[in-house]
């Protein structure tokens, strides 16, 4: 890297060499992509959403195409978080990148217990909460629309997890700097968005949907003007630093929400189309802070000029 420019970035107490970090769901647990990038050059690595026992998620078909973008409904499948804490932490225990644990419950007990156990692990730098999860015990409707859901389930896991904990906020809401704002009051060091958008697409021929599900979650290049405006909102109503997600593929994408306001970015559907795609961004953003003479990522952040 450019011994001129000045990287590094402090998330809510994590401290990283870069503001370029995986995202949840499409980076495995890291050692998948280990032949094919260094991957101690990443700023950060959020794991795959862990539950609390082994989930299969959905049947398929489970993934879909669309223009500019993709659908996913997974379900979050993963090993859970006993399988996690003793086959995958010790090979990202060995990485420089702090690792973060994004985690998901179907009640506000779980997620406090999966806070507990990965609080014993010394290797996880944070947890990353989804709270685009249905609360079983509200008749399925996702904590990340309802503020007070949303206020009750981060207030659980901080009482429970001693380090950084980030919140990834749904884009499914009327207003999403409400949700952020809870998330604040409750306890978060920071706020990651969007998470996907929810879609459908169908068959045209036998008229069925093309997800097993029926609807999915829309991610890629398609939600990036989304993601960018609420990234934009969410930074100027709240004081903990922003993570921006969605769409970003190339160094502009990602120097786009540093500008509108995130402190870090994360990279996901790119990395399904581009497995180093993180490597380009990260070399893209040390080549755009030379050109314009930035010494220091940070006076990038936020300088997104609007006329008022």
């Amino acid at each position: 890297m450019n011994a001129n420019v000045d990287l590094s970035v402090t998330i809510g107490g994590i401290a990283m060499a870069n503001p370029v970090m995986t995202a949840s769901g499409t980076f495995g647990y890291a050692r998948e992509f280990d032949p094919l990038l260094d991957l101690n050059r990443l700023g950060g690595i959020i794991v795959k959403g862990l539950s609390l026992e082994p989930t299969p998620g959905n049947p398929p078909p489970r993934i879909v195409e669309t223009p500019r973008g993709m659908l996913n409904a997974i379900g979050l499948e993963n090993v859970g978080i006993e399988r996690f804490i003793t086959d995958k932490l010790p090979f990202l225990s060995r990485l420089r990148p702090p690792v973060i644990a994004n985690i998901y419950g179907k009640t506000v007990e779980e997620y406090a217990e999966l806070a507990a156990r990965i609080d014993d692990a010394a290797a996880i730098a944070g947890v990353e909460v989804n709270i685009s999860c249905p609360n079983v015990k509200a008749g399925g409707v996702a904590f990340g629309v309802d503020p007070q859901a949303a206020h009750d389930v981060v207030r659980a896991v901080r009482k429970r997890f001693s380090r950084t904990v980030l919140v990834k906020l749904s884009p499914n809401v009327t207003d999403v700097t409400v949700i952020a704002r809870s998330a604040e009051e409750s306890g978060a060091d920071g706020l990651s968005l969007i998470n996907t958008i929810t879609g459908m697409a169908i068959d045209i021929h036998s008229r069925k949907p093309k997800l097993a599900n029926t609807t999915g979650g829309l991610s890629g290049p398609a939600i990036k003007p989304v993601a960018v405006r609420m990234v934009w909102q969410v930074a100027q109503a709240t004081g903990i630093p922003v993570i921006g997600i969605g769409g970003i593929q190339t160094a502009e994408d990602a120097i786009e929400f540093l500008i509108a306001g995130a402190s870090a970015i994360q990279i996901g559907t790119a990395n399904f189309i581009n497995p180093r795609a993180t490597m380009d961004v990260l070399d893209g953003i040390e080549s755009y802070c030379h050109e314009y003479n930035i010494p220091r990522i940070g006076d990038l952040v936020g300088t997104v000029q609007v006329e008022t």
